[in-house]
């Protein structure tokens, strides 16, 4: 295990950009090793990667990352959660899920965009309703071109 420690970006690659060192804005902060187990709850606003094992619950402000080794049991709240290895819980992702070939989801899923490989097992629902609920619009109805005045009934 190893907290604050940079990682060079051939080590992990995403769909969105390579991770960097810790000085670059988004870089890996903290990494939870092959073989180390945790419980509770992690929070975080960078990155983290995770090969390890970790049961609770997960909060982050920017991308977590599960290795091909790492096994979650946990539900998680991030921006975007990109996932090489198992998660047991629900996932909750602002912006993005990537589920390379190796990952294994048991539970369900929330974001607005999802890239998943082939191989990839994903059991449960998937909801990708925008990440902020909008309030519907109001619908009318159309005459010949025109509007009228009463909105559509449902």
């Amino acid at each position: 295990m190893a907290f604050g420690r940079g990682r060079g970006s051939d080590d992990f690659q995403t769909s969105l950009s390579p991770v960097g060192t810790t000085s670059e804005p988004g870089g890996l902060t903290a990494f939870i090793d092959q073989g180390s187990s945790f419980e509770g709850k992690l929070s975080f606003k960078d990155t983290v990667r995770i090969d390890g094992h970790f049961s609770g619950q997960i909060t982050s402000e920017n991308t977590l990352v599960i290795g091909e080794t790492g096994v979650i049991e946990a539900d998680i709240r991030s921006q975007i959660v990109i996932v090489s290895g198992t998660i047991h819980g629900n996932v909750v992702a602002l912006r993005k899920v990537v589920l390379h070939k190796s990952a294994q989801v048991d539970g369900d899923v929330e974001t607005p965009s999802v890239v998943m490989e082939e191989g990839a097992v994903l059991n449960g629902k998937l909801n990708m309703s925008a990440a902020v609920p909008k309030k519907p619009r109001e619908l009318k109805a159309v005459d010949g071109g025109a509007l009228l005045d009463k909105p559509i009934k449902p």
